[in-house]
């Protein structure tokens, strides 16, 4: 890890997130159909530099948390019709997240 000092994980395995709600313009990592999705983490990843901060030429820093969160294909697609226990799973930094409180 380099640049600023990063403080330990904010979630651990299993806990119920939801990805935030936002429009932001350019360059962003999460897709729109899953934001304000509830899910799971499912694994820590480790930290690395903000990959929206390099895309703008900028260093990166301070790096950020990463994790892969689990979400049901039910609850991110209106009408799903596969079987109810399908996932996909997104790799997302912490900031993007809020504890979700059992709604996953």
């Amino acid at each position: 890890m380099t640049g600023a000092a990063l403080g330990p994980p904010g979630y651990a395995t299993g806990d119920a997130v939801r990805v935030a709600l936002t429009w932001p313009p350019g360059h962003r990592r999460i897709p729109q159909y899953i934001r304000g999705k509830a899910g799971v983490i499912e694994r820590y990843c480790g930290s690395f530099r903000n990959p929206e901060e390099l895309a703008y030429g900028f260093d990166g820093l301070p790096e950020r948390h990463l994790y892969r969160v689990r979400f049901k294909q039910a609850d991110v697609w209106d009408g799903y019709d596969g079987h109810p226990e399908d996932t996909v799973d997104l790799e997302i930094q912490e900031h993007w997240l809020s504890p979700a409180e059992g709604d996953a």
